[in-house]
């Protein structure tokens, strides 16, 4: 998608409008109210309040709210279109998929006390902020025809090319968007995987990572060390395992098909906690050497247990086990034993990333739906998945209790051999201490020579007697 270089405006649907300024009705209580669009709460600017027929009220696809459902559907069906029906009502569909409970909250709220906040549209009619609140009213609408209260909605129009200041540019949505659905009372109104992928959205359009914080009122203020701050956490949280969803979906080569990673926050088995957490465990050892040679991963050993973590998250649940995103956390432990990483290497080796073609197909030669080749996969691999998972983590708890001298040594030599032993690294001053060390090292290393050599021959001496 395009940067935003330029001040695009989106395109005014002429009809759409025209419809709307012939049946608005200036019968809003409050008439009047100022919202967060240009400088209008800087300058107290008022803009009034409208009732606006609910049925020419409409989805805008770029909702972050259902980012998730609208890049699986255009990367597996067909573009959306906004000015079709059917679109419009599959558009509502996602936005009633995503948050159940809070959609039956809010329907109590309507039925018992009205619409209280206005919605905010463009001067053709589609939504920017009240999406929500237009899909619950559309329900109670038809299950009340006789009550005007859901026939029409308080919306405040946006100006179109004849008003001042002409209609919003792009960049202009996002922003109100970005103010009234991402920074609701300081907590977010998107489930965390919606709310990455819109903030990406966002980057691409050329809404910047720094700017969309700044324009949040919590951050107007921070200081360089704050935003910093706030940047690494928005990297941490949405960002960087956004990065780690797209690399899972490339590995069972379903590319951009997102809902595979959630529905929303009523999926309770979704695998987006599962991706934050593997993520912080990418960054913060599998990225980082020194935790790498604490661990004994070599270096090309990465990319394996990558493809191991996403086949126990694309599986979900380890029975007997601790939830998936808790297994992320300790996948880096799991191979710290020579045992435990030849395990989850060996998940990798053994589970194919797809189905061959002909198990995508039911017994009439009919396509299986995608949640069907999800479960045939798991069942394919859900034994050797579990097998070695559990294999790993018993071996990582018989470590917590006691190293083995064999594992010991080995850590000690990996440390002895690894690339960072650069000896022109050490400091002038340091030589003489660094030889004491050398020393130590090699009386050490002869002391065990000599006992393991000691203990193989008593052993083959042993042998020779029978015992």
């Amino acid at each position: 998608m395009p940067a935003l270089t330029t001040p695009a405006v989106r395109k005014i649907i002429e009809d759409f409008a025209d419809e709307i300024r012939q049946r608005k009705v200036r019968t809003a209580k409050p008439s009047m109210t100022v919202i967060n669009f240009r400088t209008d709460v800087r300058d107290g600017k008022e803009r009034p309040i409208d009732s606006v027929p609910i049925g020419l009220l409409r989805y805008r696809k770029d909702n972050g709210r259902i980012a998730s459902n609208v890049a699986d559907f255009e990367r597996n069906f067909r573009p959306l279109d906004e000015t079709d029906q059917e679109d419009q009502a599959r558009l509502a569909e996602f936005l009633r998929e995503k948050d159940p409970e809070k959609t039956a909250v809010l329907c109590s709220t309507l039925l018992h006390e009205g619409q209280r906040e206005p919605a905010i549209i463009t001067c053709d009619g589609f939504l920017i902020n009240g999406n929500r609140r237009k899909m619950v009213m559309d329900q109670l609408h038809e299950e009340h025809p006789d009550d005007d209260r859901f026939a029409y909605m308080k919306a405040v129009i946006l100006p179109s090319a004849d008003e001042e200041g002409g209609p919003p540019t792009l960049l202009e949505i996002e922003k109100i968007e970005n103010r009234y659905q991402l920074q609701s009372d300081g907590k977010s109104e998107y489930y965390g995987f919606d709310r990455a992928l819109s903030i990406r959205r966002k980057m691409e359009l050329g809404f910047g990572l720094e700017e969309q914080l700044r324009d949040d009122p919590h951050f107007a203020n921070a200081t360089k060390k704050e935003l910093a701050q706030a940047v690494k956490d928005c990297l941490k949280h949405y960002l960087r395992p956004l990065e780690c969803v797209d690399r899972y979906l490339r590995q069972f080569r379903r590319e951009g098909q997102y809902r595979a990673i959630s529905a929303g926050v009523s999926d309770r088995e979704g695998r987006w906690q599962a991706f934050k957490d593997y993520s912080n465990t990418y960054s913060l050892v599998l990225q980082n050497p020194k935790r790498l040679l604490d661990l004994g991963i070599e270096e090309d050993e990465i990319g394996h247990i990558e493809e191991a973590a996403f086949d126990i998250i694309r599986l979900r649940v380890v029975p007997d086990m601790p939830k998936v995103h808790e297994i992320m956390r300790r996948l880096p432990k799991y191979c710290r034993t020579s045992i435990g990483k030849k395990s989850i290497l060996t998940i990798s080796d053994e589970v194919d990333a797809a189905l061959p073609p002909e198990e995508h197909l039911d017994e009439s030669g009919a396509s299986l739906k995608p949640e069907e080749i999800e479960a045939k996969w798991a069942a394919k691999n859900k034994r050797s998945i579990i097998h070695h998972v559990k294999k790993a983590a018993h071996y990582d708890d018989v470590t917590k209790e006691k190293e083995t001298p064999l594992e010991l040594m080995e850590a000690a030599y990996k440390k002895l051999t690894h690339d960072d032993m650069d000896l022109t690294a050490i400091n002038v001053a340091d030589f003489a201490n660094a030889r004491k060390l050398t020393v130590k090292i090699r009386e050490r290393a002869a002391e065990l020579e000599s006992e393991i050599y000691r203990q193989d021959k008593e052993y083959k001496k042993l042998r020779q007697k029978g015992h």
